[in-house]
C-alpha cells in the first residue's frame, strides 16, 4: 500500500492535558507529528489531503468501553449488530467501543469469546475491543482468566444483580478478584444487590404495580449502594481493583469516593442517561416509560447534580454509554403488564460526545475533562493509551473535527443506531461531529459517511494503566 498523508490544517486541537493551535500531520494511519498553526515547521508540510479545520476543535476519537452489540437479553437480542452499531459509533465522534463477550452458564470462557469475535469479525466500521462477561465462576473458568489476559482481554465483568441469568454470590466473586490481582485483569462490577431486588419485584407485581416507573422504584438506590459498599470490600480482601460499571445514584458514588480517600484503587464509571435524564421519563404515561428502563435505573433528578460533581472532582473517571439498545416496536413491549420483562437498556452510543460537549457549554466540566471522561481515561483504564485516546505523535490517527456551534436536535430522525426511538428525543444542542478519522481513513467527511464494514480492527488491550 502506497503511503498516504493527511494535514489537518488550523483547528484548536483539545487534549486531557493541552488546548493548542496546532497543525497535526498523518501519514499511514498515525500521528506522526503536531505544529504551531502558521509555524515555518507547519508550513513546509504537504499531504495528499488537507483537512482544513479553522474555527473548529481537533480533538481525538472517543473511546466508548461499555457497549452491548447484538447482546441476547430478556429473549429477545441488542438492536444494533456490530455494523450498525460501530456507524452509528463513528457518526457520533467514536472511534473505539470496547463491547461484552457474553460467557454462559455451563459454557468456557473461551466459546463465549469465539462467538464474539464471529460476530464482529469483517462488520465494524471503527476498532474494537472486548471485556469478558463472567456468569460462571468456577476453577475453570478463573483458569481461563489468564489466558485471556494474555490474550488482550484483561477486564472482567462481574454482576451482583439478575439472579439466575448473570448473577455471581459473593463467593464467586471473591475468587475472581483474587484471580484478577494475580493476573492483572480488572473487575468491572454491575453493583446491585440483586436477590433483594427480586424480592421487591414480585411484591409489587402482586400489589399490581406493573407499569415501567415501577422498574425505578424496585431498584432502589440503597440497593446500588449496599452493593457497591460490598463489592468495595471483597475488592480489598481480595488486594484486587475494581470498576463500577454506570453508577446511577449519588450514595454508590459516595462509597466510591470514600474507598477513593483511603487511596484504594476503585474506580467509577457513569453514562450519559444518568446526567441528562431521570425518573420523570421513567414514568411518562402509555408505557412510553418503558424506552428508559435500563439497570442500574434513572433517579430522580436530584441524582444528576451529584454525578456531575463526581466527574468534577474525579470520584467519576469515566463517562460510557452502556449502548443496549431495544426497538419500543415489538422488544420493548415484550413488558406490558409486567415491568420486570422490559428488555433492559437503552441507545446511546452515537449521543455521548455530543452531550457532553452540551454539558461544557452547560458550565458542568471543563473542555479537556470533556476528551478526559470521553476519551483519555477510558483508553489508559482498559489498557489503549497513547494508541488511543489522545492526539500525539505514534498515537493511531482516530481524530474528529467538531463544529461547537453548529446547533442540531437529537432525534431518531435523523440518529443512524438501530432503534426505533430516541432517547433524547427534541433535545437542543450545540456542537457537532464533522468529520472523522480512523486509523487515518476517513469514515465521516463533512457529514457524509464515507466508511465500511470491516475497515474497525479487533485490538487487543493491555492491563489498566492507573494500577502500579
Amino acid at each position: 500500500m502506497s503511503s498516504t498523508r493527511t494535514l489537518i490544517r488550523g483547528g484548536l486541537v483539545i487534549t486531557a492535558a493541552d488546548e493548542t493551535h496546532a497543525d497535526v500531520l498523518i501519514e499511514d494511519g498515525r500521528i506522526v507529528a503536531l505544529a504551531a498553526h502558521g509555524s515555518a515547521i507547519a508550513e513546509s508540510w504537504t499531504a495528499d489531503r488537507t483537512i482544513d479545520a479553522a474555527n473548529r476543535y481537533v480533538i481525538p476519537g472517543g473511546v466508548d468501553a461499555h457497549t452491548h452489540m447484538e447482546l441476547p437479553f430478556g429473549g429477545t437480542f441488542a438492536s444494533d449488530t456490530f455494523e450498525t452499531g460501530t456507524r452509528a459509533a463513528a457518526w457520533g465522534g467514536t472511534t473505539t467501543i470496547i463491547d461484552f463477550a457474553v460467557q454462559s452458564v455451563g459454557h468456557r470462557l473461551r466459546e463465549g469469546l469465539d462467538a464474539w469475535y464471529a460476530k464482529a469479525d469483517g462488520n465494524c466500521a471503527i476498532d474494537y475491543g472486548f471485556h469478558m462477561i463472567l456468569s460462571d465462576v468456577n476453577e475453570s473458568s478463573l483458569r481461563e482468566l489468564d489466558r485471556l489476559v494474555q490474550e488482550g482481554v484483561t477486564s472482567f465483568k462481574l454482576f451482583m444483580a439478575y439472579p439466575g441469568v448473570f448473577y455471581s454470590d459473593d463467593g464467586q466473586i471473591l475468587r475472581a478478584m483474587q484471580r484478577s490481582a494475580d493476573n492483572g485483569g480488572l473487575i468491572m462490577m454491575h453493583a446491585e444487590n440483586g436477590i433483594a431486588i427480586d424480592v421487591l419485584v414480585e411484591q409489587a407485581l402482586a400489589a399490581g404495580r406493573t407499569d415501567p416507573r415501577y422498574h425505578g422504584e424496585v431498584r432502589k438506590a440503597l440497593l446500588e449502594a449496599e452493593a457497591t459498599h460490598r463489592a468495595i470490600q471483597l475488592a480489598r480482601v481480595a488486594g484486587a481493583p475494581l470498576y463500577v460499571v454506570h453508577v446511577s445514584a449519588e450514595e454508590a458514588l459516595d462509597e466510591i469516593a470514600v474507598a477513593r480517600d483511603k487511596g484504594l484503587n476503585v474506580f467509577g464509571e457513569t453514562c450519559p442517561q444518568y446526567l441528562f435524564l431521570s425518573t420523570d421519563d421513567l414514568a411518562e404515561p402509555d408505557f412510553e416509560g418503558a424506552k428508559y428502563v435500563c439497570s442500574t435505573p434513572l433517579r430522580p433528578r436530584e441524582h444528576q447534580t451529584a454525578l456531575w460533581r463526581g466527574l468534577r472532582t474525579n470520584d467519576l473517571q469515566v463517562v460510557s454509554t452502556d449502548h443496549c439498545p431495544f426497538c419500543f416496536t415489538g422488544q420493548k413491549e415484550l413488558g406490558r403488564g409486567d415491568f420486570s420483562k422490559i428488555p433492559n437498556g437503552l441507545p446511546g452510543v452515537e449521543n455521548r460526545m455530543d452531550l457532553l460537549h452540551q454539558a461544557v457549554l452547560d458550565g458542568h466540566i471543563t473542555r479537556r475533562r470533556w476528551i478526559e471522561i470521553a476519551c483519555a481515561t477510558p483508553a489508559r483504564m482498559f489498557g489503549l493509551y497513547p494508541k488511543k485516546g489522545t492526539i500525539a505523535p505514534g498515537a493511531d490517527a482516530d481524530v474528529v473535527i467538531y463544529d461547537p456551534r453548529q446547533p442540531q436536535t437529537l432525534s431518531v430522525e435523523t440518529h443512524h443506531m438501530n432503534v426505533d426511538y430516541s432517547a433524547y428525543e427534541g433535545k437542543d444542542i450545540t456542537g457537532q461531529v464533522e468529520t472523522v478519522l480512523s486509523r487515518g481513513e476517513v469514515v465521516i467527511d463533512r457529514r457524509e459517511f464515507t466508511g465500511r464494514a470491516g475497515h474497525g480492527q479487533y485490538v487487543p488491550r493491555g492491563t489498566c494503566q492507573y494500577l502500579g
